[in-house]
């Protein structure tokens, strides 16, 4: 088994042409012991998107805190705390954090081989 805890996981900016304003962490993943999953948390501050992309994988979210807006190619959905979100492969998605004030923060599960 092992545990790990937000507070204390390395913060990094990610190298993700698109991106603004987001802050990443990687609480979970192969480097852990994970054999199909990792566990990364993207903390959006106020007026910052993850880029537009897609890739082959699926990948499932769920919003920790905040509020904003998943991107499915051009059709905006709002989220909101205690929000799940699934993106199917290949769909063209972002997330965007339209608060002024609270960053979005987002769990994002996806193949270890991903991250």
């Amino acid at each position: 088994m092992y545990i790990s805890n937000l507070d204390t996981v390395i913060k990094f900016k990610p190298e993700m042409e698109g991106a603004k304003g987001v802050i990443k962490q990687v609480p979970l993943s192969k480097e852990d012991g994970a054999t199909t999953f990792s566990f990364r948390v993207f903390t959006i501050e106020p007026g910052g998107h993850t880029p537009r992309h897609q890739h082959p994988f699926e990948h499932m979210n769920y919003v920790i805190e905040g509020s904003g807006t998943a991107m499915s190619g051009d059709t905006g959905n709002e989220i909101k705390k205690g929000d799940f979100v699934l993106v199917p492969p290949n769909e063209i998605h972002q997330y965007i954090n339209t608060s002024t004030r609270e960053p979005l923060v987002i769990i994002c599960a996806v193949p270890v081989q991903y991250e």
